[in-house]
């Protein structure tokens, strides 16, 4: 291998690197209250680290789009306020049932010959729900499987994952938990991985995937395509 090559190698894997350590992450109370206004925050960073200021998002990604879908499945954009390194956004729940926050966002430049796709998705319940199923509106999602429960310390979580509309088969799901404990799961044939929080806190949970597909973005090849996706969980006390 000559020099350029491999220093051509060496910036592909440190852009991999970089991008594998950072996700688009939803952050709002799980809980809403029918007429009272709900905030929502967005970020970017590493798992249950601080948010990279804004100016330093991976491409475009400070260009994403959030959308409310609501318990009837009916689609709303909402508007996002920038702060220093971080989106703000608010929404008034009208009826009881379970309010899906997604973002799904493919971003412009390419890692390498890699394209990059971010999804993230946020659960908010209104009004008491025995099961409540949270939509799956990005082409990878990752989600509760029962947005209606309250999750505790020593009581399993299921986690469903959806890929383009199908239960994502052996997929690698990475938790990290807020003592820094982290755990890597596999999904399921019907797309459910499991797992038991041993602590208290907030719960980042990421699944990715990788397909090897060659195209074509604003005029620079790629050969593959890898997809995150990011779901917030809080965990009480037993």
């Amino acid at each position: 291998m000559n020099r350029f090559s491999l220093l051509t190698l060496l910036i592909s894997l440190l852009n991999l690197a970089n991008v594998y350590a950072h996700a688009l992450w939803i952050q709002t109370n799980p809980i809403g209250k029918k007429g009272q206004k709900q905030t929502v925050t967005v970020l970017y960073a590493e798992p249950g680290e601080p948010s990279e200021k804004i100016g330093d998002w991976y491409s475009d990604v400070k260009s994403f789009e959030l959308w409310l879908i609501g318990p009837g499945g009916q689609k709303t954009q909402l508007t996002v306020s920038p702060a220093q390194d971080h989106f703000t956004a608010e929404f008034t729940p009208e009826q009881d049932g379970v309010y899906t926050l997604a973002v799904g966002h493919g971003a412009k430049g390419l890692g390498g010959t890699t394209k990059y796709q971010f999804n993230a998705t946020a659960a908010v319940t209104v009004g008491k729900q025995t099961s409540a199923l949270i939509a799956h509106p990005n082409e990878l999602n990752v989600a509760v499987t029962d947005a209606g429960k309250s999750y505790a310390v020593g009581k399993p979580v299921l986690l469903t994952v959806v890929f383009n509309s199908r239960p994502a088969e052996k997929l690698r799901v990475s938790v990290h938990s807020p003592s820094g404990w982290n755990r890597e799961i596999q999904t399921n044939a019907s797309g459910i991985a499991e797992f038991t929080p041993v602590w208290p806190g907030r719960y980042y949970i990421e699944a990715s995937k990788t397909e090897k597909r060659a195209g074509e973005q604003d005029g620079k090849p790629y050969q593959a395509v890898w997809r995150c996706a990011t779901y917030v969980l809080d965990v009480m006390e037993r």
